[in-house]
């Protein structure tokens, strides 16, 4: 993907203050988001209930390729982002790998939304079923337990919704960003995420979230309404060695 020439490059400050986000799993997993982690030497995890992602400090050494495979086991698969695919070790596999983008709030317009309603765990096989029907992202049965998940109901049926997913210290991504097709151009992602957007800021915290760099639909919209593209990025599906 092309970085659009309008948005605004980070200064040395914004670079210093968004360097957590460098690898946002692992900022997560050994901060804010500790609870949720299984931890094993340098290697960490969400409880796979919870979410498909591992971590591993940056530029990691063969000693923490070594306990994230302890800590998956044998033949398990997973999502792992902020390393080089090139590092994969030797008798693991690289099942799929992408392109992503990461955007940080830059003056996003945020407000409650009226007709959003917060979603729990009761709500669970709605979202599990919007989000197969419409391919946000990876989206767990306890998914929702990362944070505030709203959402959007027409004739009592969920049709649209967005909430929080990972929280490096400081930030927290917008993420399951997602409407029904029938429902689409009424404005109701972007609504969900000026809502999801409040509850941040209210914390005191900053909004980011990450896009699939080939939804450039997505990522258009997200520009508009207030993100700046900060970076690019790559994840990867990997299997440990079976």
């Amino acid at each position: 993907m092309t970085i659009p020439s309008e948005v605004r490059p980070e200064s040395a400050s914004d670079a210093d203050a968004e360097r957590v986000l460098d690898n946002p799993a692992h900022a997560s997993l050994s901060g804010p988001h500790r609870r949720f982690a299984q931890v094993h030497g340098q290697a960490l995890r969400y409880h796979p209930d919870v979410s498909v992602f591992t971590a591993l400090p940056s530029a990691a050494e063969p000693s923490a390729w070594a306990d994230l495979a302890v800590l998956a086991g044998p033949g398990a698969t997973f999502a792992l982002s902020a390393q080089d695919p090139a590092a994969v070790p030797a008798g693991w596999e690289v099942l799929d790998s992408g392109r992503g983008v990461q955007l940080v709030d830059d003056g996003l317009r945020t407000a409650p939304d009226e007709e959003a309603v917060r979603l729990g765990a009761a709500d669970v096989p709605e979202m599990m079923a919007l989000v197969a029907l419409t391919k946000p992202g990876p989206f767990a049965v306890r998914t929702v337990e990362l944070g505030t998940y709203l959402g959007i109901r027409r004739e009592g049926a969920l049709v649209a919704m967005a909430g929080e997913r990972l929280h490096p210290p400081g930030w927290t991504e917008i993420s399951a960003v997602c409407t029904h097709p029938d429902f689409r151009g009424q404005g109701l992602a972007t609504r969900l995420v000026r809502a999801v957007g409040h509850g941040i800021r209210e914390r005191g915290e900053t909004p980011m979230m990450h896009a699939a760099a080939s939804n450039t639909n997505a990522i258009r919209l997200y520009l508009s309404i207030g993100f700046r593209l900060r970076r690019e990025t790559t994840f990867m599906a990997v299997r440990t060695p079976a």
